[in-house]
């Protein structure tokens, strides 16, 4: 996708600009917009309201109301349409309001947007961005704070990704609505106005592909994997681990599906230990798949088995236990001193 020279209402874009994750997103779904008229963003209180969030903020005042659209409270109407769209040459972004609303579009995603380009032997492309805000650390009642990227990233035929910086917020959205594939976008909610993570952003280059994971943070002792709202708490886990003289590198995932495990193998080689982090359950999920595949593939590097500092398998408790729920730096650094102690 070509980089955005106008916005319709502020002129030039500046190359330059420090942003928040929510206010990134924000500009790159208004990038693709000006890039592309047959971009339409649609979903519950995404137009007057810009979004319980406001990521959408001001986006149907400058584009109208044919291009953003407010829906029915209805995920499975808005992933249908979405779909419908699609098949007529558009490429619709849609908003889910949040991560626990998804699953009665579930049907729509895994029967009709995974299969189709695939049923229709490549005729048919699906170019469909579902956005999700995810996890916890809000203090949000039941269905508000959860973590379902693993039920995805198993199902064949979607791409599944999640930003965790103000600079992959803004060039991820465009790159994943440039993408002929369907693609499930996590963003990390309790991230999207933390002034901490406020960062200068480049928006004439983008930084990278989409499908590729990072090293952002360098180290020697052992290797911490996240992904979300998860690679602040490593970063920050880190930071805090060099000052008692340890050193620990910090790969962002970014993709989910497919998994771009590389970087991991490579560090884990150098470092002999490894410590996967997220805030979903344990049980069947991703630091699952990718203590398995670094088992695979660095067995005679590992000096420690593969830990994992993760959410229990329990549902989600209310909001005066999320903190005892998601793993915090505690948590990992504790984790990081089992795996050196073995």
């Amino acid at each position: 996708m070509a980089a955005p020279v106008k916005s319709p209402v502020d002129g030039a874009v500046p190359a330059m600009q420090k942003l928040t994750i929510g206010k990134a997103l924000n500009l790159g779904l208004r990038a693709a917009m000006e890039a592309d008229d047959k971009v339409i963003v649609l979903g519950e209180d995404v137009g007057k309201l810009g979004g319980v969030f406001r990521i959408t903020d001001g986006l149907q005042k400058d584009f109208g109301e044919q291009r953003v659209l407010d829906t029915p409270l209805a995920e499975s109407g808005i992933i249908g349409t979405a779909v419908g769209l699609a098949v007529r040459g558009f490429r619709p972004v849609c908003e889910i309001q949040f991560e626990g609303f998804i699953f009665p579009g579930f049907d729509q995603i895994s029967s009709q947007l995974a299969k189709l380009h695939y049923r229709t032997q490549g005729k048919v492309k699906v170019p469909v961005v579902v956005r999700v805000p995810f996890g916890g650390g809000i203090g949000a009642v039941e269905h508000h704070s959860e973590s379902p990227e693993s039920l995805f990233a198993h199902i064949p035929g979607l791409k599944v990704v999640s930003c965790s910086n103000p600079a992959d917020a803004y060039w991820m959205i465009q790159q994943a609505i440039d993408c002929d594939d369907p693609v499930l976008f996590f963003e990390p909610k309790r991230l999207y106005h933390n002034g901490q993570l406020k960062s200068e952003v480049d928006t004439s280059t983008p930084p990278g592909p989409l499908f590729a994971s990072r090293v952002v943070r360098q180290g020697t002792d052992c290797t911490l994997v996240a992904y979300g709202p998860s690679v602040k708490v490593c970063l920050d886990a880190a930071e805090a681990a060099a000052e008692e003289g340890r050193s620990l590198e910090v790969i962002d995932l970014r993709t989910i599906s497919p998994l771009d495990l590389a970087p991991v193998f490579e560090s884990v080689r150098r470092t002999g230990r490894l410590v996967a982090v997220s805030e979903a359950s344990s049980e069947s999920s991703i630091t699952s798949e990718i203590a398995a595949r670094v088992q695979q593939e660095c067995f005679y590097s590992l000096e420690a088995p593969v830990l994992r500092a993760t959410g229990f398998d329990t549902p989600y408790p209310p909001s005066k236990l999320e903190e005892h729920f998601l793993p915090d730096l505690d948590r990992v650094l504790h984790t990081v001193d089992r795996a050196m102690g073995w």
